[in-house]
């Protein structure tokens, strides 16, 4: 009978849904339903910066050569520049630039990250083979070149292509392949071009005066054959002999300590060649000393164009190889930098002949007798001078020997021919979307003489799966799981319009591109039902308002994404969509089939079946996506890899390739946003979870001031966190986690601990996702911040909300942050990111937000003795008696009273934070100078801050609401310090909080307080008895009791059927869980989410013992705050005696005789300190954006492109024949 009042049911459903399509054919379409498309500027864009950044590749290889070769060819005995000591040093010092740089980078890793020691013997022979680098690079340089001419100097440099080419031979002789053409041919060229050499500078008979380049041939040759030995670790990636595989095993863990101790090496190396060099060829080292000022600054500018060129040349040519544009804008303009270099010598030398040589036609020998009579005085012509003065101290040259012009112009073109084929496999190079710089180049930086042959042969050679069937566990899988309670219905449609979309963006079929992935969606709605009583017998179990909205909206954007696909595949949709409800140990669930195939579960949770609350939603979707499903699709792998991976790896790969998002329920994202946050987990297994940049999403000042907050946040305090080490807070609304690290000991495990002492529930409950993050990096994972990847989220509007979700954020933020620091000598052991020094940065940092309150006081006082010329100890004291009193009012009544105080108060700082603006500007005018420490710190905020927001051009907007921010430092800084701490205790969540309906409830507890109430209804004997009978009263209750068992109220679970009513568009059809699920719930409800019983006596202790941890917290805040007060009332009591006193600077810049500045020590100490700290993050945020540019840029070169959708008209078209032929089929045949 029920099954066919069931079936009665869905036909009524059937016919009033179809009958609803013949008039109801409009819809409500979101805003922000559209897909994110990549523009054609952006993509012109795209390709004017890699041009751009291969040009100053190629600008920077040419400076660095020409000025190597010419600070080369004025150490020769014959060159204008008299003082060799002085060229020789200077050339050395260019020798070690590099070198110099490693060792800083090495100690700056070292100190701040964890770093392993090498084995003795490793290091001995590392450092013994960079000995003999050093040893070949400072001889070839040193004592060789000056002896040659500069094309052969250009050309020779090629010569280290050598080893690099014969170790790609060797290694791959078993292979037998095509490809080992290149390094054979490689090897030839490089080959014939020394015995050209060797040729091209053979003395005659007629050569008496050459013959003493001969020996320098030699040992030019065996010096390129050691330096060659520079990128032995590269070219042995091959090798297959166990020492050589230990040995590059043990360097990649071992990077910093490894070149601590190389560096220091090559560094001493090369001053002992320089030091023993100049004794022998017969200079005394005390002619350094007497350098004319001529030498010194051309030598130096020479020296400073060579350093800056080669490093800058280094740093372009990393980012255009992470910009995925190796060959046009790297392997290119290395490729040419040689030719180039050799043409720009040709035109200086003819340009030479044009201006000093006597022959009408062109005469190299007639050149070069007259150059030794010529007499310039200009010092870039004098520069210019020396090319053609070296060719002329060419044997081959000098006396027009046309067979050695031929031997000269043949080795060229085989040196570079070597090069060419030496460095082909670069041109191949298959590189991920953010790629390391120690996964793209196998050493750290480069080498100064041999600037783009060894950026070539220090690109990683890339070793060949031998594995060409990916396993399908390889595949990345992404679970979204938002979290829902009281979200409006605006809200709903961001997050679901945001899942529809990545629906939409990856379709449920297999691609083979990079971007490709599995994910499902997950919705939790905290309290999602109550009890309505129709009548006085039966209740109603429905769920609430909340969940209606979610099923109603979530038919609208349906029919939008679907009529979207139906358009595209020209198709008409004449049935019903079908979907499935229902009933759940927990509550209930509703599964949809998108349209393009995902699923999204929606868990609709019973508080009185499961735990309620974010934190517990956690748990719930993480126990349940990798503890249950999968573990279970580990056993099901379980079997089918015996031939190439044990099911333990399996799991392993599984864990490491499972990403959860975490979600609000009014997060609004593009899937390029997840993509970018993916492509940090997949290229770094050690980060455990990545967080987007988040943008507050409304209206009106409070968002305003939000937004301008956020954003500094982001800017400065987040890319220092991820620089320096680790962010420590990866927020909740828009974040991605790794299974594995989740799954790690000490983490969800932890995480499901149940709030029992008062500092938990304020560090657990009342910021999980901050709470969440210190477990991971306690375990020593790393979390991230990608800039590039946004999400929007609703920020509280009200000044009310805003205090209360900042009286959460607050404390839960110092617990976390203290609970870090004090385990921070085991964290940074475990953790590789976190060093000790970020520590003390943190420390530093969270001390200077301690102090917040007193320098906000400290502040306003000053503006007080500016503005009313007021004694600095009264407007101290008058500073400080408004905060002082709303501390003591905070204590007294109750929240919104003391919200209400602080919202007159920020308005009345905020006319006093104008009037101090105004204090320190005017401050300026009457010391008619802005060099002092007030100014110079205003005028470097105002700049700071302006020219980051110029870095972030998209968000430059928001710095207009900077203004509001400022003034409403005080709010922000002073007075909800004090409400936040003093709250403390009060743990609810303070957001979305709604009055939940009244519902009649008979059972005897309402009994007691109904009559104790009614204190008129009630008889004196009654009332005499409740108090000093107390047995009477319970009979009485007792016989109460009874009535009301006979009377309890039926409940009736109505919810399906009032959902399926509601949802008229899409049909739920009912469904039974699957069994071997439901044992699954039942236990995880009983071991970690079963409902808290509510228990008076316990609620009062822990009320209590919230308030003794309020009273101690803000006890130690507010005296440190007090002492840092008192200390400076005091300094300004003792006067000036014991200040720091500057001379004063005048806008011309000239000191001032007369006048003198006296600072407070204090507070020019935290001045100093807070700038700093400000300092430190603006270069940290340079670091980053440059690295978010090279992502952005990577990912739009290589992002999958969604199923495009057809134009406006065309669908217009579409819909008019689709029409036209529903109304008259007949014309449609005959058209």
């Amino acid at each position: 009978m029920e099954s066919k009042d069931q079936d009665i049911n869905e036909v009524k459903r059937l016919y009033r849904s179809s009958f609803r399509k013949t008039w109801d054919s409009f819809m409500l379409k979101t805003v922000n339903d559209e897909e994110e498309i990549t523009g054609k500027f952006v993509l012109l864009l795209q390709y004017i910066i890699c041009f751009i950044f291969g040009v100053c590749v190629l600008g920077f290889i040419f400076l660095s050569k020409t000025s190597l070769l010419l600070l080369i060819s004025t150490s020769n005995t014959h060159s204008p520049f008299e003082n060799k000591p002085f060229n020789h040093l200077v050339l050395a010092c260019a020798l070690l630039v590099p070198n110099v740089l490693a060792f800083a980078k090495a100690l700056w890793k070292t100190a701040f990250g964890s770093s392993i020691a090498p084995p003795p013997s490793i290091l001995g022979m590392v450092c013994m083979i960079e000995a003999v680098v050093a040893f070949g690079t400072s001889v070839l340089v040193l004592v060789c070149m000056p002896h040659f001419d500069i094309i052969t100097n250009l050309y020779i440099l090629n010569g280290v292509c050598l080893l690099p080419s014969l170790l790609q031979v060797v290694f791959q002789l078993k292979p037998l392949k095509p490809s080992m053409l290149l390094p054979v041919v490689g090897f030839g060229f490089v080959f014939l071009g020394l015995v050209l050499f060797i040729l091209a500078h053979n003395p005659q008979k007629h050569l008496e005066e050459v013959q003493h380049i001969q020996p320098y041939v030699a040992l030019a040759i065996v010096a390129l054959i050691f330096t060659s030995f520079n990128w032995w670790e590269n070219f042995t990636l091959y090798c297959k002999i166990g020492v050589m595989e230990n040995i590059r095993k043990s360097l990649r863990h071992t990077r910093n300590i490894t070149y601590i101790f190389t560096s220091t090496v090559r560094i001493l190396v090369t001053g002992a060649v320089v030091a023993a060099w100049i004794p022998m060829k017969g200079y005394n080292w005390k002619d350094v000393k007497t350098v004319s000022q001529f030498d010194l600054k051309m030598i130096l500018s020479l020296f400073g164009i060579q350093a800056i060129s080669s490093a800058l040349c280094h740093w372009f040519g990393v980012l255009v190889c992470k910009m995925h544009a190796v060959r046009r804008s790297f392997i290119v303009p290395s490729i040419l930098a040689t030719p180039i270099v050799f043409f720009a010598f040709l035109i200086v030398l003819y340009d030479s002949s044009t201006k000093y040589g006597e022959a009408a036609a062109f005469n190299l020998t007639a050149l070069c007798h007259s150059l030794k009579t010529s007499n310039d005085s200009d010092a870039v012509q004098i520069l210019l001078l020396e090319i053609p003065r070296s060719l002329c101290r060419a044997p081959a040259i000098l006396f027009s020997n046309r067979v050695g012009l031929a031997l000269l112009g043949s080795l060229a073109i085989c040196f570079w021919l070597g090069l060419f084929f030496s460095t082909f496999y670069v041109w191949g190079q298959h590189i991920q979307r953010i790629e390391r710089t120690s996964q793209l180049f196998v050493r750290w930086l480069y080498e100064t003489v041999f600037m783009e042959q060894s950026m070539l042969l220090n690109t990683r050679v890339q070793k060949k799966r031998e594995e060409k069937i990916k396993r399908k566990s390889d595949h990345v899988m992404i679970y979204l799981c938002a979290t829902m309670w009281h979200e409006t219905v605006d809200e709903m449609a961001k997050i679901l319009t945001s899942i529809f979309r990545l629906d939409k963006y990856k379709p449920n079929s297999s691609k083979s591109h990079k971007d490709n992935f599995d994910f499902e969606a997950h919705v939790y709605f905290d309290d999602s039902f109550h009890l309505t009583s129709p009548d006085n017998n039966v209740q109603e179990r429905v769920v609430n308002q909340y969940v209606k909205n979610l099923v109603c909206i979530m038919e609208d954007i349906y029919k939008i994404f679907s009529r979207e696909k139906q358009t595209l595949k020209d198709e008409e949709n004449e049935e019903m969509v079908k979907q499935t409800i229902m009933e759940t140990p927990y509550g209930g669930r509703i599964t949809y089939t998108l349209p393009y195939g995902n699923t999204l579960y929606v868990h609709l949770k019973d508080k009185q079946k499961i735990r309620h609350k974010k934190r517990w939603s956690q748990i719930m979707y993480m126990y349940y996506l990798l503890g249950w499903k999968l573990n279970r699709k580990y056993i099901t792998l379980s079997g089918k890899f015996e031939d190439e991976m044990s099911t333990a790896n399996a799991l392993k790969i599984e864990k490491e390739n499972t990403y959860i998002l975490a979600l609000d329920g009014d997060t609004d994202f593009q899937p390029s946003a997840l993509i970018l946050l993916v492509d940090r987990l997949r290229r770094y297994p050690h980060v455990g979870a990545a967080c987007g940049r988040i943008h507050p999403t409304g209206t009106g000042p409070m968002v305003w001031y939000q937004k301008f907050e956020y954003a500094v946040g982001h800017w400065l305090q987040k890319t220092a966190e991820h620089v320096l080490g680790c962010v420590l807070c990866s927020p909740g609304c828009f974040s991605l986690y790794r299974a594995a690290a989740l799954m790690d000991n000490n983490v969800v495990k932890k995480y499901t601990t149940k709030a029992t002492e008062g500092q938990h529930f304020v560090q657990y409950d009342q910021g999980e996702d901050r709470w969440l993050c210190t477990l991971l990096l306690q375990q020593g994972w790393r979390v991230e911040y990608n800039a590039a990847s946004d999400a929007y989220t609703n920020a509280p509007q009200e000044f009310r909300e805003f205090y209360n979700q900042r009286r959460r954020w607050v404390p839960s933020t110092l617990a976390n942050t203290i609970d870090l620091l004090n385990s921070g000598a085991p964290t940074s052991r475990r953790n590789p990111s976190i060093s000790k020094l970020y520590i003390l940065y943190q420390i530093i940092g969270t001390a200077a937000s301690i102090l917040g309150p007193a320098t906000v006081v400290l502040m306003i006082a000053g503006a007080f003795t500016f503005v009313f010329n007021w004694n600095g100890n009264v407007a101290l004291a008058l500073g400080i008696l408004p905060p002082a009193t709303y501390i003591l009012i905070c204590y007294k009544v109750k929240s919104d009273t003391q919200i209400n105080i602080a919202a007159v108060l920020s308005i009345f700082y905020a006319f006093l934070m104008i009037a101090t603006i105004m204090s320190i500007i005017g401050e300026m005018v009457r010391e008619n100078t802005f060099i002092t420490p007030t100014g110079l710190f205003f005028i470097s905020m105002m700049i700071l801050y302006i020219s980051t927001a110029m870095l972030h051009p998209q968000e430059f907007p928001l710095v207009f609401y900077g203004l509001l921010y400022i003034i409403c430092i005080p709010s922000g800084y002073l007075l909800l310090p004090i409400y936040s701490m003093v709250n403390m205790n009060n743990v609810s969540w303070g957001t979305r909080e709604t009055v939940s309906p009244k519902v009649q409830d008979k059972k005897k507890p309402q009994q007691v307080l109904r009559y104790e109430k009614k204190c008129k209804c009630i008889c004196w004997d009654i009332e005499f008895v409740v108090k000093e009978d107390k047995k009477e009263l319970t009979q009485h209750t007792d016989s109460m009791t009874d009535e009301e068992e006979e009377i309890k109220p039926r409940v009736e679970d109505n919810w399906i059927s009032n959902l399926q009513e509601q949802s008229l568009h899409i049909l739920l059809v009912e469904e039974e869980l699957d069994e071997t699920e439901k044992p699954f719930w039942k236990d995880l409800i009983n071991l970690y989410l079963k409902p808290i019983e509510e228990d008076k006596e316990r609620q009062a202790e822990i009320a209590k013992q919230l308030k003794s941890l309020r009273n101690k917290a803000t006890f130690l805040y507010f005296i440190i705050n007090a002492l840092w007060i008192v200390s400076t009332f005091f300094l300004q009591a003792i006067g000036p005696e014991i200040n720091i006193k500057i001379p004063k600077i005048l806008p011309n810049g000239i000191f001032s005789e007369d006048e003198i500045l006296n600072i407070e020590p204090l507070s020019f100490m935290f001045l100093i300190s807070f700038a700093g700290l400000l300092g430190i993050q603006f270069l940290t945020m340079l670091y980053h954006r440059i690295n978010t540019l090279i992502h952005f840029i990577a990912y739009k070169g290589t992002e999958m492109k969604p199923q495009q959708s057809v134009g406006k008209y065309y669908q217009m078209f579409t819909d008019f024949l689709i029409q036209t032929k529903t109304q008259n089929p007949a014309m449609m045949r005959c058209s």
